[in-house]
């Protein structure tokens, strides 16, 4: 059975496999391949199979996690700053902002 990934090991694995090409390719160029995968998310999640939703996901994060090792961002502290404490606009775990603010 497969062992969960946790991010900074997803993040790492990113970086052993393809770090040499992502700094070549710069953060410009890898932004632009990240919203490439984004509209095909799009497109899979209009019309896609389950199957091609979850490879898209998978891809979108890669490329995520990519531009992240190009920027010098640790994604899984990132997100521990922004979230581990709840809701970035109300502060609560389960949010309690208006439905027409983005939290």
């Amino acid at each position: 059975m497969p062992v969960d990934i946790s991010l900074s090991e997803f993040q790492q694995l990113i970086r052993r496999m393809y770090h040499e090409k992502d700094m070549a390719r710069g953060i410009d160029g890898t932004f632009m391949w990240l919203m490439e995968e984004v509209g095909e998310l799009a497109a899979a999640l209009r019309e896609g199979t389950l199957a091609e939703q979850s490879a898209e996901f998978a891809d979108v994060l890669a490329w995520l996690a990519t531009i992240a090792n190009v920027a010098g961002v640790d994604l899984a502290a990132a997100v521990r700053e922004k979230y581990g404490d709840g809701c970035p606009g109300c502060g609560h775990l389960i949010c309690t902002c208006d439905d027409a603010e983005k939290p």
